[in-house]
């Protein structure tokens, strides 16, 4: 077990014993203490819960971490030393989207070493380049339908980037196109068969570990879409809705052929076993009761 103030996101370091942990109640936004390897308890699954609060994202790649900052916009980078901890940080050119606030809410690190980061309030993708010494450079934004929110990101292997929209409940496909490696809005559709119902606001997306499958959590109704992904990894179609087992699933993980769903409200993280024909959710096989979770990570056992 580790100690950290309010804890809303994490993530693991791809080699060394570090996770990082987002505080949400960070007098300057800015704190984020790297917190030794956490350990799952016995009997309980491999992933490691957070605390509650404003969403904010990091995503580590051994040299750096970047963070998106829900509460004033900021779209961080920390350079990181051989030991995992913070040896600089740089604040990136803020929006020039007018009107409301900014909104940064995730961050992915792209597998052509660019960064795309979503702005929930300006229905914004920002893609960024990383120079080493100063920090993200703007490469280029992309505008995605009026209202719907983007919120989180996920990568497939197709190399299309799949955004699920907090507002619409709908998921946009990003494609890259060009020499330039300019990204264009493939399309959007439902993330779930039902569509979006009154009170609902979309959360986390992740796919299986093959990729035919993503899973979208929807709080409100309290659901997880599962949609196949088609058309080699350009297209995604609604399978079916299931409840997610608690109330307000904020973030899912898939690991080892199950999903973790954690549930703010209820206060709990239920596990499905997927099925791998179908890539839909069973019944039940485990719930875990912890106070508010807000994230899951895999745990290094």
């Amino acid at each position: 077990m580790a100690g950290a103030d309010s804890p809303s996101l994490l993530a693991v370091h791809p080699s060394l014993p570090v996770v990082y942990a987002a505080g949400e109640q960070s007098p300057d936004r800015t704190g984020v203490p790297p917190v030794r390897r956490i350990r799952p308890r016995a009997g309980r699954p491999g992933v490691a819960g957070g605390g509650s609060g404003v969403p904010r994202r990091r995503r580590s790649a051994g040299a750096l971490l970047t963070v998106a900052c829900w509460g004033d916009g900021q779209v961080l980078l920390f350079e990181l030393d051989h030991d995992g901890g913070l040896a600089a940080r740089f604040a990136a050119a803020a929006s020039a989207a007018p009107g409301r606030p900014r909104r940064a809410h995730a961050s992915l690190m792209l597998a052509d070493g660019r960064v795309m980061t979503t702005d929930l309030w300006h229905d914004l993708l920002r893609v960024w380049n990383y120079r080493p010494g100063h920090g993200l450079t703007l490469d280029h934004e992309l505008t995605l339908p009026h209202g719907s929110g983007p919120r989180h990101l996920v990568q497939h292997s197709s190399g299309c980037v799949f955004v699920v929209t907090e507002y619409s409940i709908e998921v946009a496909v990003v494609q890259r196109s060009g020499e330039a490696g300019t990204y264009r809005l493939a399309g959007v559709g439902p993330a779930t068969t039902a569509g979006a119902l009154a009170g609902d606001s979309a959360a986390e997306i992740a796919l299986s570990a093959d990729g035919r499958y993503a899973y979208v959590g929807v709080r409100g109704s309290n659901r997880i879409g599962v949609l196949a992904v088609e058309a080699d990894g350009t297209s995604l179609r609604p399978l079916a809705d299931v409840p997610s087992g608690g109330d307000w699933p904020r973030h899912h993980l898939v690991r080892n052929g199950s999903l973790h769903v954690v549930h703010e409200r209820s206060h709990d993280v239920v596990t499905f076993r997927l099925d791998p024909a179908s890539g839909l959710p069973g019944k039940p096989t485990g719930r875990v009761a912890v106070a508010s979770p807000t994230a899951l990570i895999p745990a290094r056992i």
